[in-house]
């Protein structure tokens, strides 16, 4: 499923991936981060996955997709140089976005000693470059070099379950897909669940 995710989240134009984001955003009751220079949106699972997105002004983003459990999870083990090095590739203003920002649920900081600079942790980084999506030239090295399934590891297919990519993206539709997930323990659950996101629908247009 990873693969059909990306190929459907580069055949989303641009301004549906950030309304998808924003209503994601929304529902999750993801906390406001404030970035200079850019919209941050972020889904998390309350288990430890996540994903975020960084929308410029200049029509360029940056995800970064976030599992725990997985290899490419530098939390414990990682050093600041190797999680910079999975950035390679991204124009350093789209990595400015992550240098030096406090940390929040979805984002935690590795420190580089001896200088105290710090970075976001992502185990997926890819970005959009006003054009198309990418995967980002240093991620996708190191799981060369460490045999790693770049998709897979990355958790990208889970963290990005909730935006439906390549399906229909509405109240009842987002509603359908958690109700077949076992979201809702009644019908009166599942109405409420529907007026709510049909709210926050209609407000992010």
């Amino acid at each position: 499923m990873s693969d059909d995710t990306w190929e459907a989240l580069k055949a989303t134009p641009i301004a549906e991936m950030r309304r998808r984001a924003a209503i994601i955003h929304t529902i999750v009751d993801v906390s406001p981060t404030a970035v200079e220079g850019a919209e941050r949106f972020a889904w998390n699972d309350s288990g430890g996955q996540s994903a975020v997105w960084y929308f410029a002004p200049d029509g360029r983003a940056m995800l970064l997709t976030f599992d725990h459990e997985s290899d490419l999870n530098l939390y414990a083990e990682g050093t600041y140089a190797l999680q910079e090095s999975l950035y390679g590739g991204v124009p350093a203003d789209l990595v400015q976005l992550v240098r030096n920002r406090p940390e929040n649920y979805e984002s935690l900081n590795l420190t580089e000693p001896g200088t105290d600079e710090t970075i976001h942790y992502a185990g997926g980084v890819f970005w959009f470059d006003g054009k198309q999506w990418r995967a980002a030239e240093g991620f996708l090295d190191h799981c060369e070099q460490e045999g790693l399934d770049a998709m897979a590891e990355s958790g990208f297919g889970y963290c990005l379950d909730d935006y439906l990519l390549g399906q229909e993206f509405t109240p009842e539709a987002f509603v359908a897909y958690r109700d077949a997930d076992n979201w809702y323990d009644s019908a009166e659950e599942k109405d409420q669940a529907l007026a709510e996101a049909r709210e926050i629908f209609i407000r992010h247009g």
